[in-house]
């Protein structure tokens, strides 16, 4: 059954981490603050910047921060939390002590009348065929389990390896961006199309590229809406200027809201 709700808020890529205070604040009041506001709570994926399994963050001050801030939330709203290409191994503990409720990728859900395919966003990048290759595999359950029977200091020089990669990666096309990175890092037209088609739906919102933006597209004769959530940053102003976004829905229909500066939100 198509969860039903009359007022909801989507969140995705905060990329949670105690280096990132500031950002990790903007969590902790929008969950006080903004998110008891509506029926129902969508966090689609990277809400961590790396996950290597529930047993690291028991003995973490900043994972049990965080897992008391999505507990207290959901005891006033529906939450629920979709797997990132970062955080792919929040499993069941982690779950039942934040009282969220997992949903897979992609799913259908109802706000408002209206109803939204939701999606983390990495499996439509399909330009990036080794990271579609890649993605492949660390989903397997049986490759998961043999990571999660690794000590746990290997799990996290892993992931620390991983994201220094990707880190130095990003940082060598910031300065000179091509057309070919441009595309292998976005969703293409054709995989948003088929999934569509697949779930005779017409309006998608997914997280994951961090290029916010309401788009109507089409291809051939097939036409929907998409729009892509904004990652969260606020501790590197020398960067870029501070940015956190959430996709508000009711019976207005969809809009983005700055959190940073916020506009206000009209209870349930």
């Amino acid at each position: 059954m198509i969860p039903q709700y009359s007022s909801a808020l989507l969140i995705s890529d905060l990329h949670l981490t105690p280096s990132m205070p500031l950002t990790a604040q903007r969590f902790f009041d929008f969950c006080e603050k903004d998110a008891p506001k509506v029926e129902a709570v969508f966090i689609l994926g990277d809400l961590f910047e790396y996950w290597v399994g529930d047993d690291i963050a028991a003995p973490s001050p900043f994972q049990r921060e965080v897992r008391r801030a999505l507990a207290n939330l959901s005891t006033k709203v529906k939450t629920f939390y979709m797997h990132g290409n970062r955080d792919f191994l929040v499993g069941p503990d982690f779950l039942k002590k934040t009282g969220m409720t997992l949903l897979k990728d992609p799913s259908c859900i109802e706000i408002a009348g209206k109803q939204y395919i939701l999606s983390h966003g990495d499996a439509l990048c399909t330009a990036d065929v080794g990271y579609q290759v890649f993605r492949s595999w660390v989903r397997k359950p049986w490759l998961q389990k043999l990571f999660l029977c690794l000590p746990v200091a290997w799990r996290l020089a892993i992931a620390r390896h991983l994201r220094s990669n990707s880190h130095m990666q990003n940082q060598m096309v910031s300065h000179t961006p091509t057309a070919e990175y441009s595309i292998k890092t976005n969703v293409t037209l054709g995989a948003c199309a088929s999934l569509m088609r697949e779930h005779s739906q017409s309006r998608l919102i997914h997280g994951h590229t961090h290029l916010t933006n309401h788009h109507r597209e089409h291809l051939d004769e097939q036409a929907w809406q998409r729009w892509v959530l904004s990652d969260w940053d606020l501790d590197h102003p020398e960067s870029f200027l501070p940015k956190a976004n959430t996709l508000y829905i009711d019976g207005l229909g969809p809009r983005f809201i700055d959190l940073i500066k916020p506009q206000q939100l009209s209870p349930i």
